[in-house]
């Protein structure tokens, strides 16, 4: 199946009132962050209804849907990789892997990082050097940043939280809103896991972090515990 043959399938499956709706939840106004981009109107679990019928497009074919001007295009192929990702060999995956950060350019929304980043990036590098990471959460590039931290989210599904933490401390001065809300997003999962250590971290960073950041990473804390976090008292 070629790239041109899926967008013909996915235009088909697109909804006028959808896509306006998804062009102001995703921010496409001048100046925001997703100024410019453009939506069919397809909901995710239809993408991924039909991510199944195409496992076996050419990596060469996927790239070029990743270069789509339409999100859900982009999604898709996105998609794709996850799964053949997850069901290819060890020369595959690597493959798959280099495409992905070849590609950072067109993965440009935090749904498009959030659908992919762990599953990839975090995945190829769980038993590989992390330094890449650490590159890209110094990125000009918002994307890359949150791909850097995003990615973390499979260590930390395997009780690794070393990197969370580090990648969370380097990215506490970001100016992004989109970048506080992902680091605090992933505290909050390892605090999940192992609270203490999240509370460690926070004991030294509250108190300087973003107030969203904060936020979202003393969620799941008892409310006596997030006024004593948003007070600084702790």
């Amino acid at each position: 199946m070629t790239a041109k043959e899926i967008s013909k399938v996915l235009k088909k499956l697109a909804d006028p009132v959808i896509a306006e709706h998804s062009q102001r939840f995703f921010k496409t106004g001048k100046g925001a962050y997703g100024e410019g981009d453009q939506f069919l109107g397809i909901r995710v679990p239809v993408l991924r209804e039909q991510v199944k019928h195409y496992q076996l497009t050419p990596l060469s074919e996927i790239k070029k849907l990743l270069k789509s001007p339409f999100h859900e295009e982009r999604l898709f192929a996105l998609l794709l990789l996850v799964r053949k990702f997850s069901k290819g060999d060890n020369e595959e995956k690597t493959t798959i892997y280099q495409l992905y950060l070849d590609s950072t350019e067109y993965i440009n929304n935090w749904d498009l990082v959030d659908s992919s980043a762990y599953q990839i990036v975090g995945a190829y590098l769980e038993t590989r050097d992390r330094q890449i990471l650490y590159q890209l959460a110094q990125s000009q590039n918002l994307w890359e940043r949150r791909i850097a931290i995003m990615s973390t989210f499979q260590f930390i599904r395997n009780q690794q939280f070393d990197d969370t933490l580090q990648l969370s401390e380097l990215l506490l001065n970001d100016t992004e809103d989109l970048i506080h809300k992902a680091v605090g997003w992933m505290l909050r999962e390892v605090g999940k896991r192992d609270v203490a250590r999240e509370k460690a971290f926070m004991k030294i960073h509250c108190k300087t972090m973003p107030r969203t950041m904060l936020r979202y990473a003393i969620e799941k804390f008892t409310k006596q515990e997030r006024q004593q976090y948003l007070a600084g008292t702790v």
